[in-house]
This record gives structure tokens, C-alpha cells and sequence, in this order.
């Protein structure tokens, strides 16, 4: 039985399941259509809540992301799970509603140059675009996400100051989306950084609206979501097996993965439905089709599991 989170923490925390796209996006291998399937409904198998299904963006952009229409109309939808597209433009909105996607998520960046290498247009210029998906999006029903890269460091830029985080989340919010996850792009996040970028964030914006994209390039990743519990933060995104490299740090550690988030969620009595067997299953499914074992630390102490561990 799991004991119960303490008073200080929330008692229930959401994780935004971004392997299939975050994740699957930054992998060289080329996954096939049907696995693509396969592996989001083993996540809603797992328990997951919110799964990001795809990318419909142009395929000159991201390659991997060709299929996103055939991948969003294959998968089983789970009545309770959200399935999210991310989109870049008002083209991208248009497929993910035909693809009868209900959530999307947009992505601004906190660091002009960030913003002009990403997505080539300035950060003023990507909020423009972003209005008009936002009003699209909330004439067809569609609620929208939002992230802003970058918060935590840029690889052109450096530092960032967390003011201009707590104002361009602030701006993104009043564009209409409902929740900005504040992303560690390169990983270099640690618990000092976080609780000053929170200290700025939540000086004017409600926790509810807030939630945090780590990567573990650096190994922080699980201390910085235990300083954002303290905090009140209930919302983190995790990509299972920990799917999906760094592009600014080549060969080192990108997202968090979820398994790691969920054994030590588990260890705290918080709450999330997410079913730890099922879910490593689900990476080891991964595994086979990309040939090669994922960096998830709970999944590779599995591998080595003796008879005295605690069961998945």
C-alpha cells in the first residue's frame, strides 16, 4: 500500500505523457506507423492521462512527423485521456482538427535567438501567429497548451533572466492557452535556478496554470520536479524510457523519463494512476524497435533486478 504524500506536496500530480512526439522526434531511428500506434495505446493501458500523440508540422521540418494525421486517427482513445498534437500555425491547427485531435500545444521560446533558430520568427512574431491559432482553436473547441522553451537557459543566449520568463508565460496566457509548461530545453536546470524562476513565476500567475518540462542532461531532473512539488506544482511532462536525446547537448540525456518520475511519485504517496509495470513494458516495447536500451535509470535497474526488489 502507498503511504500518503505529506502535507507539504500535492496529493495528485498529472504527468503529460511527450514520448511520442518529444521523445520519438529526436530519435534517429525511424519508427514505423503501426509501432507509433501500438505505443500510444500501451500508454493509455499504462494509465497515462495526457499523451502527446504528434507533430503536425511540415515534414521538411521534422521528417518523423510525416504520419501524425494517420497516427492521431488509429490510436484507441481512452474516454478520460487527452491526446495532444502539437502545432505550429494555423496550417497545423486545420490537421490536428481534421485528425479530430481536441488539444494542441503551441511552442514559443523564451530567447530571441532560440525563437528565430527554432522556428525561424522572432518571439513578438511567433505570439502573433499564435494568437490566430489561439482564436481558431477556441472557435472549433480546441483547448491549447502552451510551451516556452528555454526558460531555464539558452544554448545561444545563456542565462535567462526569470522575469522574462514569468512575463512571455504571462503573455501566453493571455493569448488564451490554459497551461504553459515552462521547459529546461538543454538540461541545465538545478533546485536553486527553479525555485528562482517559480519565485518569479508564481508572483503573478496562479500554480494551476504552470507546469514544468525538465530534461535530465545534467541528472537534476528528479530534484527539480521534488522542488516544484514544494511548491505545489502538480503538472510535469516525461517521456517514457526517458525517449528522446538533447539536440544541443549530442549523446547526452534528454527528457526525464517517466518511469524514473513514477518510481519516485510512487515512493512519495502522490498519487497518478500510472500503472509502473505496464509502463515499463510499454519502453521495453520501444526498446525492440529502436535497438537499443532506452536511458530510463528505473528501467535499467530492472534489467538487472535481483529477487529481492520491490515489485514494478
Amino acid at each position: 500500500m502507498m503511504a500518503s504524500a505529506p502535507p507539504t506536496l500535492p496529493s495528485r500530480v498529472t504527468i503529460v505523457e511527450v514520448g511520442p512526439r518529444d521523445g520519438l522526434q529526436n530519435e534517429n531511428a525511424s519508427v514505423p506507423t503501426d509501432a507509433k500506434v501500438a505505443f500510444i495505446d500501451r500508454l493509455s493501458d499504462a494509465g497515462l492521462p495526457v499523451i502527446e500523440t504528434a507533430a503536425f508540422v511540415s515534414p521538411r521540418w521534422i521528417p518523423s512527423m510525416a504520419d501524425a494525421a494517420v497516427v492521431a486517427k488509429a490510436i484507441r482513445r481512452v474516454p478520460g485521456v487527452r491526446y495532444v498534437a502539437l502545432v505550429p500555425n494555423l496550417t497545423g491547427l486545420g490537421r490536428a482538427a481534421e485528425a479530430d485531435i481536441r488539444e494542441v500545444a503551441i511552442f514559443a521560446a523564451a530567447t530571441e535567438t532560440f525563437s528565430r533558430r527554432n522556428i525561424n520568427q522572432g518571439i513578438d512574431e511567433s505570439l502573433s501567429t499564435y494568437a490566430g491559432v489561439c482564436a481558431e482553436a477556441q472557435r472549433l473547441g480546441i483547448r491549447v497548451r502552451g510551451y516556452l522553451s528555454t526558460s531555464f537557459g539558452c544554448p545561444f543566449e545563456g542565462a535567462v533572466a526569470p522575469a522574462t520568463v514569468a512575463r512571455l508565460a504571462g503573455r501566453l496566457l493571455d493569448l488564451g492557452v490554459f497551461e504553459v509548461a515552462v521547459s529546461d530545453t538543454i538540461g541545465v536546470a538545478h533546485p536553486g535556478l527553479v525555485r528562482r524562476v517559480l519565485d518569479s513565476l508564481l508572483a503573478t500567475l496562479p500554480p494551476a496554470t504552470i507546469a514544468l518540462h525538465f530534461h535530465d542532461t545534467r541528472g537534476t531532473a528528479l530534484a527539480n520536479v521534488l522542488t516544484a512539488l514544494e511548491y505545489g506544482l502538480s503538472t510535469f511532462d516525461a517521456s517514457a524510457g526517458g525517449l528522446g536525446g538533447c539536440p544541443y547537448a549530442p549523446g547526452a540525456t534528454g527528457n526525464l523519463a517517466t518511469e524514473d518520475l513514477v518510481y519516485m511519485l510512487d515512493g512519495l504517496g502522490i498519487e497518478t494512476g500510472v500503472s509502473l509495470a505496464r509502463l515499463v513494458a510499454t519502453s521495453r516495447f520501444m526498446e525492440g524497435h529502436l535497438g537499443r536500451p532506452l536511458p530510463s535509470r528505473y528501467l535499467a535497474a530492472m534489467r538487472e533486478r535481483s529477487p529481492h526488489d520491490d515489485p514494478a
